[in-house]
């Protein structure tokens, strides 16, 4: 494969209390543990809803083209994507995703039928595949 777009960003500090940067400049920010895992949590972001908010926008995005490849017209949308960490088997910790979509204008079936073409599409779906628990809904 080769990569039409890179993104880069670069973390200082205390990894999960550090700070990070994108190349561009275009993110600049510090992060913050979450008080569920014992950190200060309040107003800073952490890596996990760093890719929750990218995974949504990326899910959206593909969720947008599998309509327009199967010539469905949708409505208002929107996707929700929930990100857990936890400890996994082997010690370490592990993610989970849960994906919800919002899809007016077309009756369940072809919402699912959307929501799985999607979910082949989304580079971060395929990225995630096996990888970890990713758990498919409809609002």
């Amino acid at each position: 494969m080769e990569a039409i777009y890179t993104a880069s960003a670069t973390a200082t500090g205390d990894g999960r209390n550090g700070h990070v940067r994108s190349a561009d400049g275009v993110l600049d920010f510090d992060l913050a543990v979450p008080k569920e895992m014992g950190g200060p949590g309040g107003a800073l972001p952490n890596p996990e809803e760093l890719f929750a908010a990218g995974y949504a926008a990326c899910f959206h995005s593909a969720l947008k083209a599998a309509a327009r490849l199967g010539k469905v017209t949708i409505n208002d949308t929107a996707v929700t994507v929930d990100i857990g960490v936890g400890r996994n088997d082997a010690g370490g910790f592990g993610l989970m995703a849960t994906i919800e979509a919002e899809i007016t204008g077309v009756d369940e079936e072809t919402a699912r039928g959307l929501l799985e073409t999607a979910h082949q599409l989304c580079p971060y779906s395929n990225a995630t595949r096996g990888n970890i628990d990713v758990q498919l809904t409809l609002a």
